[in-house]
């Protein structure tokens, strides 16, 4: 699966079979950014127009605009995962944080 991408950030898009259309929002972010479109190709362009539209409104507003993600991730997994993973991490001559990081990009 992959994720329709903008400017950093994603869409969270579903099919609409009432209104016959797809329906997009930015992902990650609090404020309500919406856009839809009949085919795919349009789709791509009404997001990029929602993400334009949505950093030009933060703008005019003064305010800055919310981004996707922090970068900062907490986990809670069982301990001996945790124990396998700072094993595997000092195997491979990282930090427990690089080394879940290199696997969550090769996992994604």
């Amino acid at each position: 699966m992959s994720t329709m991408t903008y400017r950093e950030y994603a869409a969270k898009i579903e099919y609409s079979d009432e209104d016959a259309c797809f329906v997009g929002h930015i992902a990650g972010i609090k404020d309500v950014v919406g856009f839809h479109a009949d085919s795919v190709k349009e789709l791509r362009v009404a997001f990029q127009e929602a993400v334009d539209d949505y950093l030009s409104t933060c703008e005019k507003l003064g305010r800055p605009p919310q981004k996707p993600y922090s970068g900062k991730l907490m986990l809670r997994v069982p301990p001996e995962v945790h124990a396998r993973a700072a094993m595997m991490a000092e195997a491979h001559g990282m930090s427990l944080n690089q080394w879940a990081s290199e696997v969550l990009s090769k996992a994604t």
